[in-house]
């Protein structure tokens, strides 16, 4: 099941690539990351940017400092710590983002409207059960290969807790949707 699922997705990733290049050819893929990362959480600093994007905090600060250059993302200082950066996204990178979702649900559409309606809604049923699955940490990780939660936690990941005052990750065990989340559980954002 899982290499026909593989073989599969192929045209959905050749459809989120094709639109990312199209849209983002000024932004190399670790920027786009970073862009969305920002995008998700705004005001983040470049520490946690750097966790969440497995860059050592030099290289996210060089990333950054493109990003800046191009017009994608402005700096200021913490509100709780002025020598900290918090990092926020420009217009420019908003109206960017937004070209790229356009552009990628048009490719979507194409191709669904080929689709059987029946299909369709197998579809999204399956995407969104596999969604589901994957964001409750209940999908199987490979080695190497954590799952990531849209917090930006990984399950399975041993480099998941490193930070400037994260505590050491800790296996998250899966969990039923009506038992309630741990207090130091961030909550589960959904993501466009």
């Amino acid at each position: 099941m899982s290499a026909a699922l593989d073989e599969a997705a192929g045209t959905l990733l050749a459809v989120w690539e094709a639109a990312r290049e199209r849209t983002t050819s000024r932004l190399s893929s670790a920027q786009l990351r970073a862009v969305m990362f920002v995008e998700q959480y705004d005001g983040i600093n470049l520490r946690r940017l750097a966790t969440l994007t497995d860059m050592l905090l030099s290289s996210a600060s060089r990333l950054c400092d493109r990003l800046v250059a191009a017009g994608m993302l402005e700096r200021e200082p913490g509100r709780h710590d002025r020598r900290e950066i918090s990092l926020h996204l420009t217009p420019a990178a908003n109206r960017l983002l937004a070209e790229l979702r356009a552009d990628r649900r048009r490719r979507l559409e194409l191709i669904l409207a080929g689709m059987s309606p029946e299909g369709r809604v197998a579809l999204l049923r399956g995407m969104r059960e596999f969604d589901e699955v994957g964001r409750r940490g209940e999908a199987t990780v490979a080695e190497d290969w954590p799952v990531l939660r849209p917090s930006g936690q990984r399950i399975g990941d041993p480099l998941a807790g490193l930070g400037a005052s994260s505590p050491p990750a800790r296996p998250v065990a899966p969990r039923s949707p009506a038992e309630p989340a741990p207090p130091d559980e961030p909550p589960v954002v959904r993501t466009a």
